[in-house]
């Protein structure tokens, strides 16, 4: 049987879009290679309201991340954690030898801008690394007042994972003055796993060209220039098939209105969010809830593992807490394409199950 996904990634995928990727190969370094990323690249710029270059990478989010903070990182990192990715992101730094120092946040507490600004006006690092949407809490962070502090830092290169929020929620790069803003497929983009895409400005650019070990595969710099050189054309064979897919659901996401991809994705959070708030209690503060994903505190200690078995067997999957959190709470993603009636029809089936 076919379970329908509400987990954290990867998210249920409609069936026209994954015919996209059964269609046939064309060699990478074609004219019709080209003009496919050139049309991904200009839909792209408008879903993240930029102008500024689109980078793909055939990997997941983890990857640009790591590109991320070893090519524009000369000096010093900050990283600021507010869950599981955030901590992530500080390891690939320490990982590969770049200076770093990790801020975190209780979980269930967003990154406070303050903190930020105090962090930063000691002149010790020139990156900052921010999670958007944190899966393991359910948290998104107030990325537009951090944006207001970053701008009196205009030689710190701001760097955000928007993994789990980019498609589902409106992200101004240009406005909130981001550098490189990165996203996957599998997630609000309702693609399956296997490609993701950053963007990368000029401020960004300059850095890398003064760090001298960037690595090889996600050295961005390197990415930019190639398809600077090779109208937009990739150093290493690029996934076609997530290409096509890709090119075809911007299309669906645009036609669909960008505001009115945000509303829906609104008013599910809302939805699952007063559910839970009745019959359990919300684990993250409630002021910074994510609005693709819900982390509920398990304040009837039910037996999760038990339930997800149950409701496997009536075509339904969430997911349970990340890590420390297993059993303790779980989480109901609510992105990409699923509706208001799939929340709905999941809720009901929770309530069934559990005799709420």
């Amino acid at each position: 049987m076919h379970k329908k996904l509400f987990i954290p990634g990867p998210v249920e995928v409609k069936e026209d879009v994954l015919a996209k990727m059964s269609r046939h190969m064309i060699g990478h370094r074609t004219n019709e290679a080209s003009e496919l990323q050139k049309n991904i690249t200009k839909k792209m710029q408008k879903l993240f309201y930029t102008n500024n270059s689109i980078l793909l990478s055939t990997s997941s989010g983890s990857g640009l991340m790591e590109g991320a903070i070893m090519s524009c990182t000369k000096k010093r990192a900050a990283v600021f954690s507010i869950g599981a990715f955030g901590e992530r992101w500080y390891e690939m730094a320490i990982n590969n030898g770049v200076e770093a120092d990790i801020f975190k946040s209780q979980w269930g507490k967003p990154t406070d801008p303050d903190e930020v600004d105090k962090v930063l006006s000691s002149g010790k690092y020139d990156l900052i690394t921010i999670t958007h949407n944190e899966t393991s809490t359910g948290v998104m962070n107030p990325i537009e007042e951090i944006g207001h502090v970053l701008s009196k830092y205009p030689e710190v290169v701001f760097c955000v994972d928007t993994v789990s929020s980019a498609g589902g929620v409106k992200i101004e790069v240009d406005k909130l003055g981001i550098d490189i803003c990165i996203t996957s497929s599998q997630k609000a983009l309702g693609l399956p796993p296997g490609m993701a895409i950053c963007t990368f400005s000029e401020k960004a650019r300059k850095r890398a060209e003064g760090v001298k070990n960037r690595g090889y595969y996600f050295d961005l710099l390197r990415l930019y220039k190639y398809i600077q050189k090779k109208d937009h054309q990739y150093p290493s064979t690029p996934s076609i098939s997530h290409m096509y897919a890709l090119d075809y659901q911007l299309d669906k996401i645009l036609e669909e209105g960008l505001e009115n991809r945000f509303d829906r994705h609104s008013t599910m959070a809302n939805k699952v969010r007063e559910w839970a708030k009745d019959r359990f209690q919300l684990f993250a503060d409630e002021k910074y809830a994510s609005n693709t994903l819900t982390t509920v505190k398990n304040t009837k200690d039910i037996d999760v593992s038990d339930l997800n078995k149950k409701l496997g067997k009536k075509g339904f999957m969430i997911s349970n807490g990340y890590g420390t959190l297993k059993e303790k709470t779980f989480r109901i993603a609510h992105m990409a394409d699923t509706n208001l009636n799939d929340i709905v029809e999941l809720l009901e089936t929770m309530e069934d199950i559990l005799k709420l």
